[in-house]
C-alpha cells in the first residue's frame, strides 16, 4: 500500500511544538551530584523531523519563542543548524518571573542506573501556542504540507495547546495534508485532566493517517484494551500488541498505518529493540534484537522519524518499518536527543547490522 501524498508541496514535513532546552552531566553521571552539564535545544517533535531534514527533505517547525531571550535565539540557531525552516510569535518575557524556554535536566543512566529525567517547565511559553498566531491558508494551502506530525506531548501541553493540536489537524485535513500522531503519554501532563485530554486525543486520533504509540500509549490515551506494558519477554507479546492495534483500527478506521515500538530494558545501555506495524491490511514484525545505548532519550522520535521518511520517499512499507527501527537504533548513539544522519547508508547498515569501518 502507498499513502497517497500531495505533489508540489514546498515542505515534506511541518511540525508543532514548544522548543527547550536539555541539560546533562557529562559522563553518564546523575544529576544530584554534577557540576558540568552539556546543553541542547531539543524537542521530541523537532527530534522526529531530524531524520528528514538531515537527509536533504524540506522541514518547517511551528512554534513560539521569548522575545530577546539568550536561549530563544540559542534555539533558532540550532534549528537552522539542522536545515529547519521555522515561525512563531515573539512573546515579552514579562519579567523575571514571565515566560522562558521550558528546561529539560536529563541524567542519562549508566548500567543498572537508570535514566531519571526532570522536568522544570513552569513558566513555558510554548503552553501558549495559539492557532491565531498562523496563517493556515499559507501554510498548508499555498505552500503546501505532505505531512504534519503531531505529539501528544505538545497535546497535553495546557488547555491552549490541545485546542491549537485539534485545529491544525483540521486544517491539514482541510488542504489533504497527512496527518501523523504519536500519543506519547505523559502521566505528570495527564493528571487530573485525563477528560479532557481523552476527548481532543480521541478526535485528533479520528481524522490521523497515521497513529503511533509505544507499549502502553494507545492504551493510556485512547482507552484501548492491550497487554501490560514492560516487563521481561517483550517479544512474547507481540502477538497480544497485534490484537490491541486491530482495535485501535477497528476504533479509528480513517488510519492507514498503525506502529507500535517494542523495546525491553535489560541495563540502561543494552536493549532488545523492536517494533510491529499495520498497514492495510498488512503486518510487518521487526522481532525485539539487541542495540547498544549510549542516551535513550529520543529513541522512539527518531523511529517516528524513520518512519515518516520513509513514507515520504515512496518506499515500499516494509522499508518504512526497517528505516524506523534503524533511526531509533541510530538515535540512541547520540548524545543529542535526536540523530543526525549522515546519509540513508549509514542507517541501512544499521538495520544491516554492519558496525565496519567505512574509508
Amino acid at each position: 500500500m502507498k499513502i497517497e501524498l500531495k505533489k508540489d508541496c514546498k515542505y515534506a514535513l511541518l511540525v508543532p511544538t514548544s522548543m527547550g532546552v536539555r541539560i546533562t552531566p557529562l559522563n553518564g553521571q546523575p544529576v544530584h551530584c554534577s557540576d558540568t552539564y552539556f546543553m541542547q535545544a531539543t524537542s521530541a517533535e523537532t527530534n522526529v523531523a531530524s531524520i528528514s531534514s538531515y537527509l536533504g527533505l524540506p522541514v518547517k517547525v511551528l512554534t513560539t519563542f521569548v522575545k530577546d531571550s539568550p536561549i530563544a535565539a540559542f534555539i533558532k540557531n540550532n534549528l537552522r543548524s539542522r536545515n529547519m525552516d521555522f515561525e512563531g510569535p515573539e512573546v515579552p518575557q514579562g519579567g523575571p518571573w514571565g515566560y522562558r524556554h521550558q528546561f529539560n535536566i536529563a541524567d542519562s543512566g549508566f548500567g543498572p542506573r537508570g535514566p531519571r529525567v526532570h522536568n522544570d517547565r513552569a513558566g513555558e511559553v510554548g503552553r501558549t501556542l495559539n492557532i491565531k498566531d498562523f496563517d493556515l491558508d499559507r501554510i498548508f494551502g499555498k505552500e503546501g504540507v505532505q505531512i504534519m506530525h503531531l505529539s501528544g506531548l505538545i497535546g497535553a501541553l495546557s488547555h491552549e495547546t490541545g485546542i491549537f493540536c485539534l485545529e491544525l489537524a483540521k486544517a491539514a485535513k482541510k488542504y489533504g495534508t497527512r496527518i501523523s500522531f504519536d500519543l506519547n503519554y505523559r502521566a505528570s501532563f495527564w493528571k487530573n485532566r485525563e477528560e479532557e485530554l481523552r476527548k481532543i486525543f480521541t478526535e485528533i486520533a479520528s481524522i490521523s493517517d497515521i497513529l503511533i504509540g509505544n507499549e502502553e500509549d494507545f492504551q493510556l490515551c485512547l482507552g484501548i484494551e492491550g497487554p501490560e506494558a514492560g516487563g521481561k519477554d517483550i517479544a512474547n507479546k507481540i502477538d497480544s500488541f497485534k490484537e490491541m492495534i486491530a482495535r485501535v483500527k477497528k476504533s479509528y478506521p480513517n488510519a492507514q498505518v498503525f506502529a507500535n515500538t517494542l523495546r525491553q530494558v535489560i541495563s540502561a545501555n543494552r536493549h532488545l529493540w523492536g517494533a510491529i506495524m499495520l498497514e492495510g491490511d498488512n503486518w510487518h514484525v521487526i522481532e525485539p534484537r539487541g542495540i547498544n545505548v549510549l542516551d535513550r532519550i529520543g529513541g522512539g522520535d527518531g523511529f517516528v522519524g524513520g518512519l515518516l521518511y520513509g513514507i515520504l520517499r515512496g518506499w515500499e512499507p516494509e522499508k518504512w518499518l526497517q528505516f524506523a527501527w534503524a533511526s531509533g537504533a541510530l538515535a540512541v548513539t547520540f548524545l543529542t536527543d535526536y540523530a543526525q544522519p549522515a546519509d540513508e547508508e549509514q542507517v541501512w547498515s544499521i538495520w544491516e547490522g554492519n558496525a565496519r569501518v567505512k574509508r
